[in-house]
């Protein structure tokens, strides 16, 4: 078993805040994502782990299992997303590499009734920060369809780099999909993601507000 340094660990800017996903967050998770099916489906998974339309219980303790094997495991930091200490979605560094590597993918999907007040690009700034500066990674992905704007314009907000497309990547919502691959190293952001994300909504706060609506896919 190979645990990761810094985790479990919960973090907070804020209103919003990130604490590892727990079995009993399964009710939660069934609510919020049979609420909101319409909304994830263009994002979703053709087969994923966690259907969106259905009632039963048992999909969402499985993931949550899954996911926190995992995270035992060292390959994945599962978080809560939480807003005013409500269950808001959910953010998942995953795919974690060790070695020479020392990569990841980030993946986030957020309660569209949360949407617009600036939720998930926080999220990912304290989730990016912890997994840099506390845990020793070097590289962070988010790999994101062309056609979820909001998706990408959360990660080119926050300062990602685009560096091209990845040809039908995954299969979404019935088909192959390109997946635009964003992302950062620990060089790009000495001061730190957070601080850079502060600075943009100081001086953009109205464009913040606008774009916060990031799909799910990178889950």
């Amino acid at each position: 078993m190979n645990r990761i340094r810094g985790w479990p660990v919960s973090l907070e800017e804020g209103p919003v805040g990130l604490r590892p996903l727990r079995l009993r967050d399964a009710s939660a998770l069934r609510e919020v994502r049979v609420r909101n099916a319409d909304w994830l489906k263009p994002w979703e998974p053709t087969h994923p782990e966690m259907p969106l339309q259905t009632t039963s219980l048992a999909p969402y303790l499985g993931m949550v299992q899954a996911i926190r094997r995992e995270a035992r495991l060292g390959i994945a930091m599962p978080w809560a997303v939480t807003y005013e200490g409500r269950f808001a979605g959910q953010l998942t560094v995953g795919a974690i590499t060790w070695g020479s590597a020392r990569s990841a993918q980030v993946g986030y999907w957020i309660d569209r009734a949360c949407a617009g007040r600036g939720v998930t690009p926080t999220a990912v700034a304290l989730a990016v920060d912890h997994a840099f500066f506390t845990v020793g990674l070097h590289r962070i992905e988010a790999n994101i369809r062309p056609e979820n704007r909001a998706s990408r314009r959360v990660a080119e907000k926050l300062g990602f780099r685009e560096e091209g497309v990845r040809r039908r990547q995954l299969h979404i919502d019935g088909e192959w999909r390109d997946h635009i691959c964003y992302a950062l190293t620990v060089e790009d952001v000495p001061q730190g993601l957070l601080a850079r994300w502060r600075r943009r909504r100081t001086g953009d706060d109205l464009g913040d507000r606008k774009s916060d609506t990031a799909g799910p896919e990178t889950v």
